[in-house]
């Protein structure tokens, strides 16, 4: 694939998601943190669903044999503290790499602060890298799939997965109902702050 089609598809992909985040709320930071402290499940039913949706899409893309699939190789050391610094820094920020322009879409002022912690801490830690392979990159099983240890397809494992899926989300929604979860917009502004009448307010009418 040329470079230019590359950055169509990437941005037509951009869209969807930033879309798709916004009409979710996932973006928001109540959201956030409220899924990293088990109160909200909003942001696990839509990753789920993407999940989901995607291994649907690899395994139709990869049974007409038009992607290779690139498994990476696992540590155990980068993935476990990788994960848990990751963690502690979205629960933290209210916020994850994924949603920060999202947020300074939709007038979130902290999420610029966010956005420049976030390339300061990519900077940093391309420099920092030689010094943490022999630490962190070390010390796994190198690449492996359930396809090697199963000695099943991936069509036929990304489509179960999918189908196990589709099985939990409709639990978790009967469990927690997302319209129960979504809560009020409370989005960001960077315009001046404009009062608005409460709808609850009850107007006397003047005695006569």
């Amino acid at each position: 694939m040329s470079v230019f089609p590359a950055i169509l598809i990437g941005l037509a992909m951009g869209i969807v998601f930033g879309f798709s985040f916004e009409k979710a709320r996932v973006f928001e930071p109540g959201m956030i943190v409220g899924q990293m402290q088990f109160r909200n499940f909003t942001m696990l039913k839509v990753f789920l669903t993407a999940v989901a949706t995607g291994a649907v899409v690899l395994a139709v893309l990869h049974g007409f044999g038009l992607i290779k699939l690139a498994p990476k190789p696992t540590f155990y050391a980068a993935d476990i503290i990788g994960g848990l610094v990751l963690g502690a820094g979205i629960t933290l920020a209210g916020a994850c790499p994924g949603t920060i322009l999202a947020q300074i879409g939709a007038g979130y002022r902290d999420a610029i602060f966010t956005l420049i912690g976030g390339l300061a801490g990519a900077v940093a830690f391309s420099y920092a890298e030689p010094a943490l392979t022999p630490l962190l990159f070390t010390g796994g099983p190198g690449k492996i799939t359930f396809m090697d240890l199963t000695g099943v397809s991936y069509p036929v494992l990304a489509l179960g997965l999918a189908a196990v899926l589709v099985v939990a989300l409709v639990l978790l929604e009967r469990w927690r109902p997302w319209r129960a979860d979504l809560g009020a917009d409370v989005d960001g502004d960077f315009g001046p702050a404009e009062a608005t009448p409460s709808a609850n307010v009850t107007r006397l009418k003047p005695a006569e």
